[in-house]
């Protein structure tokens, strides 16, 4: 008689996989950093193949080979290493035509709400096979940003401005949240009102005279990449330039470099608390 477990088992697998009638794959290649860490969350980083160009978590994927990224997907070399998925940019429309034209299955993939994250893991879980731990890691994403959405309900939201991009030593080319988008739901979440919520848009091109106008309290620039000392001082630094608005008069002016404030994966719970930590102080 099969023992219990495994009949179980085995039936969520299946039905994870129903909706795709084929076996969970077994070569896969992620160009998407998000993903990437999707995938190892869920346990099948050994399945992983080859990542893209800008994937950096978990360590584990500095030892696979790289094949491009969103502008340049690499195409020979992902059909070489005979991948059963790739997973690709919602965006990438010849890559998808080229991949189906080769016979080599897809999922794609888009973000634009914090909510998307988990629906993302709860798909893909279902499309390798995962759907169980599909549904505990979108458990513990929850658990951990309601977490940070219980411990500053009650102290007051400061207007923030959420900066991810700019020239480097300047106040030129600022590219800031707007009130759509995760980094905005992120934020939200931590505790602040976002200066641009009412611009329903991810991305909002701001120049120092809109940031004077609309006054943040609380400056957050977020990277992905980690600055020395050095850097992070220069840049805070040029902030200095704008002493009329409230954050910078204040010292409120916070950069993240932390990929957890802006990759769209498993690790946004902890993305959330490191800004509500930069927004209210260590809370």
């Amino acid at each position: 008689m099969l023992n219990a477990k495994f009949v179980i088992a085995s039936a969520l697998l299946l039905s994870g996989l129903a909706a795709y009638g084929q076996a969970p794959p077994r070569r896969i290649i992620s160009f998407i950093p998000a993903v990437t860490e999707m995938l190892f969350a869920l346990g099948v980083g050994d399945r992983v193949v080859a990542v893209g160009s800008f994937d950096r978590y978990p360590p584990a994927i500095e030892k696979l080979p790289r094949v491009g990224a969103l502008l340049d997907p690499d195409l020979e070399r992902i059909l070489s290493l005979r991948p059963d998925l790739v997973t690709v940019y919602g965006s990438q429309t010849d890559l998808k035509a080229q991949l189906e034209r080769a016979k080599v299955p897809i999922f794609a993939y888009s973000h634009a709400e914090l909510s998307d994250v988990t629906k993302t893991i709860l798909d893909l879980g279902d499309r390798v096979g995962r759907a169980e731990r599909a549904r505990e890691l979108t458990g513990e994403i929850e658990r951990a940003l309601a977490d940070v959405r219980r411990r500053v309900a009650a102290i007051p939201r400061p207007r923030t401005l959420i900066v991810f991009g700019r020239e480097s030593l300047s106040l030129r080319g600022i590219y800031a949240s707007g009130g759509y988008g995760f980094v905005h739901d992120m934020v939200t979440a931590a505790g602040g009102d976002n200066i641009f919520a009412d611009l329903k848009q991810q991305a909002v091109q701001a120049t120092a005279e809109l940031i004077i106008a609309r006054r943040p309290e609380v400056i957050l620039e977020l990277r992905a990449e980690p600055l020395t000392p050095d850097q992070q001082a220069k840049e805070l630094a040029t902030w200095k330039q704008l002493s009329s608005v409230p954050a910078v008069r204040d010292g409120r002016v916070h950069i993240i470099a932390d990929p957890r404030v802006v990759v769209p994966g498993p690790r946004v719970g902890e993305g959330a608390a490191l800004l509500a930590a930069a927004i209210h102080g260590s809370r």
